[in-house]
């Protein structure tokens, strides 16, 4: 069975410091995840500021009926300015592996994500993916380019 893949594009009307600055502290996820997740980092904070190569991140997430479910990933690659990589290590998938690149293109940064992810649990795995998974997945990535629009793209919502 091949693995799902997600691949999002966005532009961000800022210059790439500005963008890498908020796109890799893993302490903004919290900003760009939709509530209703119950998305929570529970690393120290001191520890995860900065991303680097080899960082471990833990979180409590609740994509179904309130259960709260453990979730690891380590940054296993970062070039800064260009791109990093998060993989689980534990959580709700079988395999999860993030890639988010950055380009400088005129007018601001071109923003590249391409996710390649897969489900335990077989037929079973599948059935979930099609009646709940994807679309959550969706709605995640849809809510995280609406905030990222807020942010970077409209100036009067800038902060």
């Amino acid at each position: 069975m091949p693995l799902y893949t997600i691949r999002k594009q966005q532009f961000l009307k800022a210059d790439m410091g500005r963008v890498w600055d908020f796109m890799s502290s893993p302490l903004n996820l919290t900003k760009i995840t939709p509530a209703k997740l119950g998305f929570e980092i529970i690393s120290e904070p001191v520890d995860i500021e900065r991303m680097h190569a080899g960082q471990i991140i833990e979180y409590r997430i609740s994509p179904l009926w309130d259960i709260k479910l453990h979730w690891v990933t380590e940054i296993t690659h970062v070039e800064p300015m260009r791109f990093f990589v998060d993989e689980q290590r534990f959580g709700p998938y079988r395999f999860w592996h993030h890639q988010h690149h950055f380009r400088e293109v005129n007018g601001g940064v071109e923003m590249n994500d391409l996710v390649h992810y897969d489900l335990p649990f077989g037929p079973l795995g599948a059935v979930a993916h099609k009646i709940h998974v994807r679309k959550t997945l969706e709605e995640i990535f849809n809510y995280r380019y609406q905030k990222l629009e807020q942010l970077f793209n409209h100036a009067s919502l800038k902060q």
